[in-house]
């Protein structure tokens, strides 16, 4: 193999994803994931030779790296850090181990191997002007995270690019639990016959993405990509409560929730000029998941 690449987090919704994409735009390159299981589950698993699964800890990444005795990392992708707003609240030390302490051993890691570091930011950074960053422990983390990493690169050198997603969804997406996103809570209750909770007062929005395009922006931005700004979104605003009726079924309005931001819309007009365009459309999705799923 040519290339050793890392991807933190391999397990999960999204870097199982980023792992199958890998394996095709880097034909020569060995990949290795990094994962505590925390919302990554083995059924993620991608069966290839050139995949290997470690479990573990980002912050024993140097440790865990040395210890299997394996070549140099070219490429660092890192998306494994704590990434649920609301439960952040009562996972405050997780979210400070996994988005604190983790990300400074990555960070380190990849410099000290001279590997290009493609972080996985917060687009809950950039709502409110800004100040949205500091509405709850997850947003706050990942926002400090980006400070840290453009600090590191001057202080000591570091290749970075950081990429943002928005509302990412689609097959493989989590839909039960306190760590389940909107689409897969949707999802999760029209197959089981039950109202959709839309969390109040529903005319909040989001900018929902597509499992496939956030993860040819990673792949893009990992190749082309330098520095800050790659946010990943459609540009389009979605309202909560009119993505609900677009599944033609009952809907209730349930308790707004703490930390959460008002609105969500991607500026991608730094990914975009890397050549990415987000393809695929939420009313296009949920119209072939009904129409695959009647009641």
């Amino acid at each position: 193999m040519s290339q050793t690449l890392l991807v933190t987090g391999g397990a999960g919704f999204v870097g199982a994803g980023l792992i199958r994409s890998l394996l095709t735009d880097f034909p020569d390159a060995a990949i290795v994931s990094l994962d505590n299981y925390f919302t990554g589950v083995p059924e993620n698993h991608v069966n290839d030779p050139r995949v290997t699964y470690l479990d573990g800890s980002t912050v024993d990444v140097a440790k865990i790296w040395a210890d299997r005795g394996l070549a140099r990392p070219e490429i660092v992708f890192h998306l494994g850090e704590y990434s649920r707003i609301v439960a952040s609240f009562d996972d405050h030390d997780l979210t400070w181990e996994f988005n604190l302490l983790g990300t400074k051993e990555v960070v380190k890691f990849a410099a000290t191997n001279g590997a290009k570091l493609i972080y996985a930011g917060s687009s809950s950074k950039f709502g409110n002007d800004g100040q949205d960053e500091n509405l709850n422990p997850y947003a706050w983390t990942k926002a400090k995270n980006i400070e840290y990493i453009k600090n590191y690169a001057t202080w000591y050198g570091l290749d970075y690019a950081i990429t943002y997603f928005y509302n990412v969804y689609g097959p493989g997406q989590i839909t039960s639990g306190k760590y389940a996103t909107v689409m897969g809570i949707f999802e999760h209750k029209y197959l089981h016959g039950e109202p959709l909770p839309v969390v109040s007062p529903g005319t909040q929005t989001r900018d929902f993405t597509h499992i496939d395009d956030i993860v040819r922006g990673i792949v893009l931005v990992a190749q082309r990509g330098k520095g800050d700004g790659y946010l990943l979104g459609t540009g389009q605003e979605w309202p909560i409560i009119e993505v609900a009726k677009m599944f033609g079924v009952p809907f209730e309005l349930v308790p707004a929730l703490r930390g959460e931001r008002v609105r969500g819309q991607a500026d991608n007009t730094k990914a975009t000029e890397l050549g990415w365009r987000p393809e695929r459309r939420l009313d296009d999705y949920i119209a072939a998941f009904v129409a695959a799923h009647p009641r």
